[in-house]
């Protein structure tokens, strides 16, 4: 009902919006405006064009990055994806230092992420202004210019881009790599996509979503009425028993068969589901299939899920990884 009710569950109002990050862009719109935006934007983000125009980059940035020895997955998969999205945004090269700066509070705890962030996010809309002016087909700055409407509209969709794909991607990483180091046999190309597609589910960074209703709503039998926040968990879906067998179980297998309607929501699900679904998981599978030619290994940390803007591990996750080249 939430995610599926537009009418009813609005996004205005709701918890995504206490960010200043997402406070903006086709993620703040609502019906009938947020249907012909995300039609724009839709065809740019898709995996038919995300996939052909970064795997190969994606690939050879992750290759030069892998770590060796002992560390930190939280750390290094933060860095990593920092380089992933300056890649897609402006094209090769050492992403901008006004990226890293935007994007440094998303690493700290709370309150960090819901202060006001005037100056970062006015000089990040100027980079990104910079970067549209030349129009690069090869980079996704290029592909908003290209949308229509203002110039003002596409810095600022692509601003929120930005920020809703980092420490998503970042903690997914980290999360699926810990996993990896457990099961030494799906180190393995061709089950890349299948644990990638376990570590959204088993940890979904948009952990918890709300909506406020626009009207009154009845629920099994209870009455919501105009007004009131609603809550849903894609965390507590992913592990519902009923929907997932051994559902706290890290087993990409699991993606062989079919998947319980609306019980895999990493991304949301219906209309307003996650646009970087496809950026998100290029850059999980390029950074997951490079440790292919090794081994992980886990030496400690601490993994439990905090539930904090994103889910994130309470602490560091230390890996060891050897390469066999």
């Amino acid at each position: 009902m939430i995610l599926g009710d537009l009418e009813t569950f609005r996004s205005r109002g709701s918890m995504s919006q206490l960010s200043p990050y997402l406070r903006g862009g086709v993620i703040a719109q609502e019906a009938p405006a947020h249907r012909g935006r995300r039609i724009g934007m839709n065809a740019t983000f898709h995996r038919r064009a995300i996939t052909p125009l970064f795997s190969a980059s994606f690939a050879e940035i992750v290759d030069t990055a892998l770590p060796t020895g002992v560390f930190d997955a939280v750390v290094w998969a933060s860095t990593l994806v920092r380089r992933l999205l300056g890649h897609a945004f402006f094209g090769p090269g050492e992403p901008p230092m006004e990226l890293t700066k935007f994007l440094e509070p998303l690493d700290r705890g709370l309150p960090a992420p819901l202060l006001p962030r005037p100056v970062r996010i006015r000089r990040m809309s100027t980079e990104l202004r910079t970067a549209m002016a030349e129009r690069r087909p090869d980079t996704l700055t290029g592909a908003f210019a290209a949308l229509p409407g203002p110039a003002a509209a596409a810095v600022e969709d692509a601003r929120v881009a930005l920020a809703a794909g980092y420490d998503t991607t970042a903690h997914t990483l980290a999360f699926a790599l810990w996993e990896l180091a457990a099961r030494p046999e799906l180190n393995d190309p061709a089950l890349t996509a299948a644990v990638v597609r376990e570590a959204l589910r088993l940890y979904p960074a948009g952990w918890i979503g709300s909506r406020v209703t626009a009207r009154p709503v009845e629920v099994d039998g209870g009455r919501i009425p105009t007004g009131r926040m609603v809550l849903y968990s894609p965390y507590l879906t992913h592990r519902d028993p009923d929907l997932w067998p051994r559902p706290a179980a890290f087993r990409p297998e699991r993606f062989d068969g079919p998947l319980p309607a609306w019980g895999y929501l990493p991304f949301g699900a219906g209309e307003r589901s996650c646009l970087g679904a496809a950026l998100a998981t290029a850059m999980l599978e390029a950074a997951v299939r490079g440790f292919v030619h090794g081994t992980l290994r886990r030496v400690g940390g601490d993994p439990r899920p905090a539930g904090v803007v994103t889910l994130t591990p309470r602490g560091p996750l230390l890996l060891e990884h050897r390469s066999h080249s």
